[in-house]
């Protein structure tokens, strides 16, 4: 079989489009760059979805935990400290235990039916933990800068009548997001790598649909060689970060384009090694 058509066969066999059987014998290095980056798939799905549901999410905890009335900003201190206080990986092992003990039929509330059986499968309940633990660290990087907006902007935004959702939206969220974003953009990075820890949790790949990890455990089994597919998935994952960077680079350079050069903030990645 040419490269070419392993390409064809097995480029989405990780959401199921392709042969069901993998190769087991006289594996190539072709078949195994293909099904990695096959899975890479279920490794975007999860940091996208995670980012972008997190994003509100995470802007709606800051801005209570910001807030004067306890019964805003006592839940919302709770809610990131318990996500931030513990593991990322017993958070995906409580949650799987939890998720198993719904009822399989759904929960009725209020007359409505909601779906339980798939929040033991990875591509839902996975990605909820991931939701809730991105939310919790994005909250208080928003937290932080909400809390450096410069008073004299608030104070101008007073001034020309902009009080309320108005001052929020015009002035104060862009301000902080401006300020946010670098270490936002951290997060991000180690959120993408985070979706890696999906593979070791308890919720299993439903019919062989599993992330890079999946396949290059598969492949590493399978040929008693894990110094090939594992440098593989690095290799993914950096490519993968490259884009990252790029793409929060250019919003970062959007969110600063009305600042002088020598004021604008530069994106510096720091990997975070104990989290």
């Amino acid at each position: 079989m040419s490269c070419l058509q392993t390409i064809s066969d097995y480029a989405l066999r990780s959401i199921g489009q392709g042969p069901r059987l993998l190769p087991k014998t006289d594996i190539t290095l072709c078949e195994q760059v293909t099904l990695i980056g096959s899975g890479m798939l279920w490794n975007i799905y999860f940091g996208v979805l995670a980012l972008a549901l997190g994003f509100g999410f995470a802007t709606l905890l800051a801005v209570m935990k910001n807030a004067s009335s306890p019964w805003l900003r006592k839940p919302a201190d709770w809610f990131i400290f318990i996500f931030r206080g513990s593991p990322l990986f017993i958070q995906f092992f409580l949650a799987y235990e939890l998720f198993v003990q719904l009822p399989k039929a759904g929960i009725d509330i209020f007359g409505i039916t909601l779906e339980t059986g798939n929040l033991t499968r990875a591509w839902a309940g996975a990605l909820i933990v991931l939701f809730f633990n991105t939310s919790a660290y994005t909250a208080e990087i928003f937290y932080g800068a909400l809390r450096s907006v410069p008073k004299g902007d608030i104070e101008a935004a007073d001034a020309y009548g902009l009080i309320g959702w108005l001052r929020f939206k015009r002035i104060t969220w862009p301000t902080m997001l401006r300020l946010a974003w670098p270490a936002y953009t951290n997060e991000a990075i180690f959120l993408f790598h985070a979706t890696a820890i999906v593979f070791f949790s308890g919720f299993p790949a439903w019919q062989q649909k599993g992330d890079a990890l999946y396949y290059a455990s598969y492949f590493a089994e399978k040929t008693f060689n894990p110094f090939v597919p594992y440098p593989i998935v690095a290799g993914y994952f950096v490519l993968l970060i490259l884009i990252v960077i790029l793409l929060f680079g250019a919003v970062n350079k959007r969110l600063n384009r009305h600042l002088p050069q020598e004021k604008r903030q530069k994106l510096r990645f720091r990997p975070q090694i104990i989290r």
